[in-house]
Parts: structure tokens; sequence; C-alpha cells
């Protein structure tokens, strides 16, 4: 029976067993972006084109990342459950599931990314009038996003087998994984991008194979880890066996379809933020970048939270304890509330400060400076949508959040975004205004939903 709860904070013990795995996965997480933030803060110290064009490039390639990242999450919650029942051919099997579907996407990305990588970019650059500038930042883009095709395939694998890791309980391995990662793309920009150890300076180009050599490392650095421990070593088998069963896609595809759709959703709507930016200025499009960039580190850490929300809420349902399945989500919440605060607390108090590490570009600075300002602001919204679709996915509610989603992120956020930012004349401002307003609708929406999928689970529970 579900028991009221005695106090809004609950017992500490739930937000210790979230923070075990919440904070090694959004080390992960942020690792994974500091990556590419590495790349745009060397670069940006050459110049604005280049800068902008590793962005643009990082940008496409992130829309399919979290294509990957969507479709190995839904996996892993059936990956989470035969952990638990000690299911070796459940986990097996979900684990190949996760690579094919990501080997799937892979090959679609890399297709449209040498199809059509010129025409997607120059979406990005119409806004500019300066025709010299188009040419180099689309120059830079394309030389940088040939490279980024090459490091896909280590990015699924990464994706895949990090996340059978901490579904297993072993959250910390991926972690140190992602730390000599880092260590590698920082010494490899500073010998490529600029000259060093007889190498010759090689600007954004250098960048991206710094970049493309840390996540071929990641990969390895796993295989070799789980190969080294006797209790791992069998499921880095399950990639020898690349065909599976008709029932066992559409058991998977059940769930990691609705929450891949939701994550692309999400992912189109700030790369069409950046289009839409791009239209005004490169100046605009440098400033959107900076701002997004501070954002997506705030957000790798709400994403690690959800990550381990899912999977503790997903424990307690298959145990039944209702109860715990409410503590671990308002654990949750509150870890995500503290998380957003300090990530507002210091865009809105460095927002004067953070553009000089990009760049000393006059233009961009002051307009970089409001859009860190609302990016504050934009915390909150952000962080508890992810938290709540992450308990919604805990209790394999993901149908109604994704139709949610989609109207959120496509039939609000672009059409006001742009009536903002142009009819109304607010600039870049205006598309991140829309950002505060289309991701509360989900925010909201997503918690009345699970306290109400909760009601439902705890009368069909006493009814049994």
């Amino acid at each position: 029976m579900l028991r009221e709860k005695k106090s809004i904070f609950g017992n500490k013990a739930f937000y210790l067993m979230v923070l075990s795995i919440a904070l090694p996965i959004a080390i992960q997480n942020g690792i994974t972006n500091f990556v590419n933030l590495l790349d745009n803060l060397m670069v940006g110290r050459i110049g604005t084109e280049e800068m902008s064009g590793v962005s643009i490039s990082n940008q496409l390639v992130f829309v399919f990342n979290l294509c990957i990242f969507g479709t190995v999450s839904g996996a892993g919650i059936f990956g989470a459950q035969f952990f638990g029942k000690k299911d070796d051919e459940g986990v097996k099997t979900t684990t190949r599931f996760k690579i094919v579907a990501g080997f799937v996407i892979t090959v679609i990305a890399s297709a449209i990314f040498l199809l059509f990588g010129e025409k997607l970019i120059s979406l990005f650059l119409t806004g500019d009038s300066n025709g010299g500038d188009l040419d180099k930042t689309l120059f830079f883009a394309m030389k940088y996003l040939r490279i980024m095709i090459l490091g896909l395939p280590g990015f699924m694998l990464t994706q895949a087998y990090s996340s059978t890791l901490r579904e297993g309980g072993e959250a910390v391995l991926p972690m140190k994984a992602g730390i000599a990662a880092i260590f590698t793309n920082l010494i490899l920009n500073w010998v490529l991008i600029f000259g060093h150890w007889g190498f010759q300076p090689m600007g954004a180009e250098g960048a991206g194979w710094a970049t493309l050599i840390a996540r071929l490392l990641m990969p390895v650095c796993f295989f070799i880890a789980m190969a080294c421990k006797i209790e791992w070593r069998r499921y880095l088998r399950s990639i020898r066996r690349w065909m599976i069963s008709r029932r066992e896609v559409e058991h998977l595809i059940a769930l990691g379809t609705p929450i891949g759709l939701q994550s692309f959703a999400e992912a189109f709507l700030f790369t069409a933020s950046f289009i839409i930016i791009g239209w005004i200025s490169k100046e605009a499009l440098a400033a959107h970048h900076i701002a997004n960039q501070m954002c997506d580190l705030t957000f790798m850490l709400a994403l690690g939270i959800g990550s381990a929300t899912t999977i503790r809420v997903s424990h307690q349902l298959g145990k039944g304890d209702l109860q715990a399945v409410r503590m671990a989500s308002h654990a949750s919440v509150h870890l995500c509330l503290l998380m957003n605060t300090i990530g507002a607390a210091i865009m809105i108090f460095g927002r004067k400060y953070i553009p000089y590490i990009f760049t000393d570009d006059p233009e961009v600075i002051p307009i970089a400076s409001t859009l860190l300002l609302i990016g504050g602001l934009f915390q909150y919204a952000d962080g508890l949508q992810c938290i709540g679709a992450a308990m919604l996915r805990g209790i394999q509610d993901v149908r109604v959040p994704m139709r949610i989603a989609l109207f959120a992120y496509i039939a609000v956020a672009l059409p006001l975004g742009t009536y903002l930012t142009f009819t109304v004349g607010l600039g870049a401002k205006g598309m991140w205004l829309a950002f505060v307003i289309a991701l509360a609708i989900p925010a909201v929406l997503f918690h009345i939903r699970f306290n109400r999928q909760l009601k439902r689970l705890k009368y069909e529970q006493q009814s049994i």
C-alpha cells in the first residue's frame, strides 16, 4: 500500500541512491559535451568564422547523437529490469538492440551529412550579407563535419555499452573512460589546432581530428575494461550476433521509438534555432552558440539525474514499492532544482564575463551576455521537463509524453520564436524567450501526468 509521505524531502537514502548513479553519469555526459566545448573554446581564439563553423557542425551531429541517446535510453528501461531479474539473455538482447539501432542511425546520419552537408550548413548562414564570411564559415564547417562523421560509430558504441554498464550498477567505469577521452582531446587540441611538437597549425580541422581520436578512444577503453572483468566479459560477446528476432525488435522498439522521437524533436528545436538565429548575423549565431554551450553543460547534469531517475524508478516499480517510486522521483526533482539554481546563478551573475572565455569579438559579447541572462531562467524549465520525462519513462509511460513534447517543441516553440525574433524584432532574445515558454509546457504537464499515473498504479495495486 502507498503510504503518505511524512516530509516533502523524504528519506536521505533516496537522494544517495539517485546520486550514486547520477553523479558518474552526469560527469560522463558533461565530459562528452565538454569535448565539443573545448573545440569551440580553442577554435574561438582563431576567429569567429572558425567558431561558427565548428558550432554548426557540432549542432548537426548533436541531433543524431541525441536520437541515439534516446533510443538507447528506451531500451535501457528493459535492460535495468533484466539486470534486476538476473536475466543474462535479456541483457544481451537489449545490448544488441542498442548496437543495431545505433548502427542504423549512424548510417542514416552519415549518408545525410555526406550528401546534403553543404545545403544543411548553408541554412544556418543565409542571414549574413558578407559572402566572404559565409564562404569561410561553410569551408570550416564542412571540414569539421566530414571528420565528425568518422566519429559517429565510436559515439554509438560508447552509448550502447555505457548504458548497459549503468543498468548493471557500474557507473564509474564510463566516467573514467570519459575522463581519459577529455584529457586526450585537450592535449591534441593544443597540438593540432595551434601547431606544437612539430605539427603545423590546423585550426578547425585540427579540432576535428582531436575530437575524433578522443571519441574513438572511449569505446576502446570500454572494451578493454569489460574484457578484464568476468562479470562484464560475457556482454561484450553480444556484439558478435548482429541479428535479433522480430519479436525482440518489436518489444524494444515499443519504448525506444517514442523516446527517440522525443529526443529528436528536442534536438530539432535547438538545431532549428541555430538556423533561425543564423539568419540574423554571424555575431548573433556566435552569441547563441556561447549561451547554448553553457546551457548544454547544465543540461548534461540534468540528463545524468534523469538517467538515474529512470533506473531507480524502474527498479522500485519492479518491486511493487510505489512509495519508493514517489520518494525516488521527489529526490530527483529536488536535486535537479538545486543544480538548476547553481547553474542559473553562474549564468546570471557571470553573464558579463563568460563570453570572454569564448571570444573577444566586441559585437558578439553584448548579445551573448543578454542570452545568458535568459538562459538562467531557462534552466528551471529545461531541468524539470528532463526529470519529468525520466520519471515517466521509469513507469514505462512514453507515448503521451512524446506527443506533449512534439507539440511544445515544434508547434509552440518554433512559430513563437520566429514571431518574437523577426515580427516583434527581439532578435536572438526572441528565440530564447520562446525556449523558456515552450519548455515550461512539458515541465508542468509531465509532472501532472506522473502524479496521475502513480495514483492509477496505486488504485490497481490496491484492487488486486
